[in-house]
């Protein structure tokens, strides 16, 4: 189902099924077609931009703050809440009545001087210490919830000793209940790398060299070691001059690796350059022998220009996305790059089985992009590494998905023992509902379908939290 937008004259970021919902409810025992299975027990929790108030000037999709978006699973039940995040930035427009930020696209100088860039933690959650994080794609406060309410508690500050911004993804290790995260900022430092322990105690952040001011999105851990990036897509200088946000994508700079050591210092970290490119998202990296291996989602050109007419036409055209599945092997000996792309479909918005996250991992799972204008997740492809196969799921005519995170089942050793759980839109009839599916045989109809009370808009990421977490 293809939609049509006068580019000329329209946003479609702020109609349709991208379109800001206000009520936060909750709702329970809700109607099921098919079945939850008895062993699916947890919060599947999505996070995503809603605008409360009108951005001043032209709206991006980023501009809206930050709403999750619940369905708690127990014992075959399942519930539904949503609830802003509640940012410096949204209790300060809630005192005033009213927007105060002009967005991503225009000059920040009519914008709060103290934060000329609206941060929402509108991006990703990570589970971490017991409660949610909340984080923005252009590194900032994360703010804390509590995964079951869903209620803010407040800023993240790792015991009241962080001092930088978080990244939009910051990576948990499972086995040592760490989190890792980087900074980025338009003045020096440009980059800065930290870890918090399990406990929520920063015990780690030091300065990363850079030439300059960059927009890392993602980065990756391994069992030893960090790995951040310095690409090809980075703000214009003489944009952020001028005050305003421009980014501009550099053919003629490698992309650049740097690999350190989970507690390095700054002088530990080794850069291994690539071909330019951009990255929004990883999939895993691990270690073998003198190799570490990243695979992710390579954006080849991440500045697509003249594809929509209009005022909305760059925001439109960056939002479209062309990324394929891409290995980097760094070996740490010769200090070579090895290269090359692992699937030619145009899919993002990868998920793992999280237990395996820095360690060796098997397979991927991956929305599929469809050619409509806007960003409409149309399938899910599980890719197998080991065996470079994959397996296909479709929402089916009309129905778009969101990033489908692994709920494994108790017990389980493989990989894929488990289910993908996803938010689908139907375009048609303006219905919202989440999916079930059995992650080792994705390409079979959905276990259950629950239907939701109210529509829930597209957005960004997601995450799963076992019930005994929760508890």
């Amino acid at each position: 189902m293809s939609v049509k937008v006068n580019f000329e004259t329209e946003n479609p970021y702020i109609e349709g099924p991208y379109a800001p919902i206000f009520d936060e409810i909750e709702a329970h025992d809700l109607k099921v077609i098919g079945e939850i299975p008895k062993d699916l027990n947890g919060v599947y929790v999505r996070n995503g931009p809603n605008p409360r108030y009108p951005t001043k000037g032209r709206h991006h999709w980023f501009d809206g703050d930050g709403m999750l978006h619940a369905v708690h699973f127990e014992d075959g039940k399942a519930s539904y809440r949503n609830r802003y995040i509640h940012t410096d930035a949204y209790q300060r427009e809630s005192e005033a009545d009213d927007g105060l930020w002009y967005g991503l696209m225009e000059p920040a100088i009519h914008n709060p001087r103290d934060m000329p860039i609206k941060d929402t933690a509108n991006t990703d959650l990570i589970y971490h210490n017991g409660q949610l994080l909340a984080l923005w794609y252009l590194a900032g406060q994360p703010y804390a919830l509590d995964p079951r309410t869903l209620e803010t508690l407040g800023p993240e500050t790792f015991n009241g000793k962080l001092e930088i911004n978080v990244s939009a993804h910051a990576k948990v290790d499972h086995e040592t209940g760490e989190a890792f995260f980087f900074d980025q900022s338009f003045t020096p430092p440009y980059l800065s790398y930290g870890v918090a322990d399990a406990n929520g105690d920063l015990v780690h952040a030091v300065p990363i060299e850079v030439p300059g001011p960059r927009q890392p999105h993602d980065m990756a851990i391994t069992e030893n070691h960090a790995i951040l990036m310095d690409l090809s897509l980075f703000a214009d200088p003489e944009a952020l001059r001028a005050g305003r946000y421009k980014v501009s994508f550099h053919e003629d700079i490698p992309s650049r690796f740097g690999v350190i050591p989970r507690r390095g210092g700054p002088d530990e970290i080794r850069w291994f350059d690539a071909l330019p490119c951009y990255i929004y998202h990883v999939v895993n990296a691990w270690e073998e022998g003198d190799e570490v291996i990243l695979v992710g989602c390579r954006v080849k050109n991440p500045e697509p220009e003249g594809r929509f007419p209009g005022k909305m036409g760059r925001m439109l055209a960056f939002l479209r996305l062309d990324a394929q599945l891409y290995e980097w092997r760094f070996n740490m000996r010769t200090g070579q790059t090895k290269e090359r792309a692992l699937c030619g479909d145009n899919t993002e918005f990868p998920t793992i089985d999280a237990r395996r996250t820095g360690r060796k991992s098997r397979y991927a799972f991956n929305v599929h992009l469809s050619d409509d204008p806007t960003l409409f997740f149309d399938g899910i492809f599980k890719y197998d590494l080991e065996n470079d196969t994959r397996q296909e799921h479709w929402f089916g005519e009309g129905r778009v998905g969101s990033e489908a995170p692994l709920a494994p089942r108790p017990g389980a050793t493989e990989e894929d023992d488990g289910y993908l759980v996803s938010f689908v839109h139907d375009l048609r009839e303006d219905r919202s509902e989440v999916v079930i599916l059995d992650a080792s045989d994705l390409e079979a109809p959905p276990i259950g379908r629950v239907l939701l009370p109210q529509r829930v808009p597209l957005g960004f990421h997601a995450v799963w939290v076992p019930q005994e977490d929760l508890r």
